[in-house]
């Protein structure tokens, strides 16, 4: 299987948390749980996935929230290009309807959605894979983080 090298040459940058813009909600069980597993371990082990162009977070919001929770103003995350035809976007529920649109108007406009709304995908090759398949695990030490 040839990797689309677009993906491959993911470098992760350090992006000012006043920046980045959420798209939707956070499950808040789930919030309290990452943020226990991420003071345990002292690290942020995965960046999260930003639009390069509005700086909405595609994927990563309960890392963000933790993040900003510790206090730190910086978050390592990957800038990509949204309007790729390899990123797509899908609803958790089968039922709804969501599109790339839908995601920046939420991220711009602060009408976040509900949380778990979109489901990101990534068309390698003709293989369609969740997004955190780019998202190589790149630990970052807390005390590292600004």
């Amino acid at each position: 299987m040839e990797e689309d090298k677009t993906f491959l040459n993911l470098r992760p940058v350090l992006v000012k948390l006043d920046c980045l813009k959420e798209h939707e909600d956070c499950d808040p069980n789930y919030l309290e749980e990452l943020l226990g597993k991420i003071i345990k371990d002292g690290e942020l082990k995965r960046p999260i996935i930003v639009d390069s162009r509005t700086m909405v977070i595609l994927d990563g919001h309960h890392r963000y929230i933790c993040i900003k929770k510790l206090g730190k103003r910086y978050i390592p995350a990957y800038l990509i290009d949204y309007s790729i035809p390899e990123i797509e976007v899908y609803s958790w529920n089968n039922n709804e309807v969501v599109t790339k649109e839908k995601v920046i108007e939420a991220g711009l406009s602060g009408r976040k959605m509900p949380p778990k709304s979109t489901r990101h995908m990534v068309r390698i090759g003709n293989e369609l894979h969740h997004i955190t398949y780019i998202e190589k695990e790149h630990p970052y030490p807390l005390s590292s983080i600004p």
